[in-house]
C-alpha cells in the first residue's frame, strides 16, 4: 500500500459516511421485496430517494404536518401502519414527529452517517427508511420519531381520501 492509496481511501470512507453513501433500506430480509425498477415505477423520485436511498426531505414541505384528523400514518412503500395520530405531536423540527411507533411495524439500526450515532427507522414490512428516533420526545416515552412525510401515507378514521406526504 502506498500513501496515495490510503487517503483515497480515507477520502472515500470520509464522503461515504458523511453522505450515507453506499446505505440502502433495502438492505436484509424482508417479507415485501421489489426489484429497484419496480420501486421506482411505484414510487415518486423523492419517495423512492427517502425510502429505498436513505434520504432525508426538505424540512417544513410535508402537507402531513398540517394533519389534525384522527387515522394511521402507513408506510408509503407497501402500506403497513407505523404511526396512530393519537401519537403525533409538533417537535418544531419541520417534519411530522410521533412519540410512540406501532409496535413490530417499524425496526431500528444504528446510522453511523453524518459523523454521529443515530437511530435509524424503517418499515419492518418493506425495509423503507422512515427517519430517525430521538430521546428528546414527549411523555410518556420520551421518544421523537422524527419521519420524513414523503415516507408515509395517512389514511383518515372517517374513511375520507388518505393524504400523501
Amino acid at each position: 500500500m502506498n500513501r496515495r492509496f490510503l487517503l483515497a481511501g480515507g477520502t472515500a470512507l470520509v464522503t461515504g459516511a458523511f453522505f450515507g453513501l453506499g446505505a440502502r433500506a433495502d438492505k436484509g430480509d424482508f417479507p415485501v421485496t421489489k426489484t429497484e425498477a419496480r420501486w421506482r415505477e411505484q414510487l415518486t423520485e423523492i419517495q423512492y430517494d427517502v425510502l429505498r436511498e436513505e434520504g432525508t426531505e426538505r424540512p417544513f414541505t410535508s402537507p402531513l404536518l398540517e394533519v389534525k384528523a384522527k387515522g394511521t400514518y402507513h408506510c408509503a412503500g407497501c402500506d403497513q401502519a407505523v404511526f396512530e395520530s393519537e401519537t403525533k405531536f409538533d417537535s418544531g423540527t419541520g417534519w411530522p414527529s410521533f412519540f410512540r411507533e406501532i409496535e413490530g411495524n417499524v425496526g431500528f439500526k444504528e446510522d453511523n452517517t453524518l459523523f454521529m450515532t443515530r437511530t435509524e427507522e424503517h418499515c419492518s414490512r418493506c425495509g423503507g427508511h422512515l427517519g430517525h428516533v430521538f430521546d428528546d420526545g414527549p411523555e410518556p416515552t420520551g421518544k421523537r420519531h422524527c419521519i420524513n412525510g414523503v415516507a408515509l401515507v395517512f389514511r383518515p378514521s372517517d374513511g375520507g381520501a388518505p393524504v400523501t406526504g
